[in-house]
């Protein structure tokens, strides 16, 4: 039987961007640690594969269409969920998005999109997540970074700048919301295939490169996001704030 300070029973988490990859595997292992589960998308039929994992976990998933871009309708949904279940406890910012471009063909509507979902984005929902943590006594908000908060890759620079920015936005809320018990992490996931990364897998001289720079010698599984989310979002982790951290094979630690 896991630690009782791990228990994530009785909480209520909301996780953006849920409906496939990292954010349906965070999603999953919260309902396993016992939270009732909002899980969130652009598009609502997006969400039934997510909703049928968690449920086979034992665990409630609530589907929500949000659109994080959409802040009055973002800011809507998160109060609504907080007001029909009595409260917020756990808010995982993962919706985001990510197109590679040699940064000279960089123009204002790309760079306008990766960051208005990868940091303005984060950065309401947050906000909108804290009003009600507040008012409930506290709670946990994890933002997901990424390596590029870091380390710089050449034609990511709009992706890298948001993270960057997500991983200082972090650190400031961190240490803004400390006194109200709201606490504000970080994860940094390291090479993991989604759909969203997929393009770059199917190169198979960018695997062996990548593989050879990863110290445990293997990508990651969405699967290994659960335990970090879990220990960050429960008590297990209460006296810490304002941290990142990295899930990456020993990635970082090796450069």
């Amino acid at each position: 039987m896991a630690p009782a300070n791990f228990d994530l029973t009785g909480k209520r988490a909301l996780v953006t961007g849920a409906s496939r990859g990292l954010g349906q595997a965070m999603a999953v292992g919260l309902a396993e640690a016992g939270a009732t589960v909002a899980i969130t998308s652009r598009i609502l039929g997006s969400l039934e594969e997510t909703q049928s994992l968690v449920e086979k976990a034992g665990g409630t998933a609530l589907n929500m269409q949000l659109d994080v871009q959409d802040v009055p309708a973002m800011k809507s949904a998160v109060a609504g969920f907080s007001r029909d279940v009595g409260r917020l406890d756990i808010l995982i910012n993962n919706a985001g998005y990510e197109e590679v471009c040699p940064s000279l063909d960089v123009d204002e509507a790309l760079w306008d999109r990766i960051n208005s979902i990868n940091l303005k984005g984060a950065f309401f929902c947050a906000q909108e997540a804290a009003r009600h943590m507040l008012e409930s006594g506290g709670g946990s908000i994890i933002n997901v970074c990424s390596l590029t908060s870091y380390v710089g890759v050449p034609t990511a620079v709009p992706y890298t700048s948001s993270k960057s920015g997500l991983l200082g936005m972090t650190r400031a809320l961190s240490a803004e919301w400390a006194p109200h018990k709201v606490r504000v992490n970080a994860i940094a996931p390291g090479y993991f295939r989604t759909e969203l990364t997929d393009v770059f897998y199917q190169d198979d001289a960018w695997k062996a490169a990548m593989l050879a720079k990863i110290p445990l010698g293997t990508f990651g599984d969405a699967q290994d996001l659960k335990g970090a989310v879990v220990f960050l979002a429960s008590d297990a982790s209460r006296y810490i704030t304002g941290q990142c951290l990295g899930i990456d094979g020993g990635f970082l630690a090796a450069i």
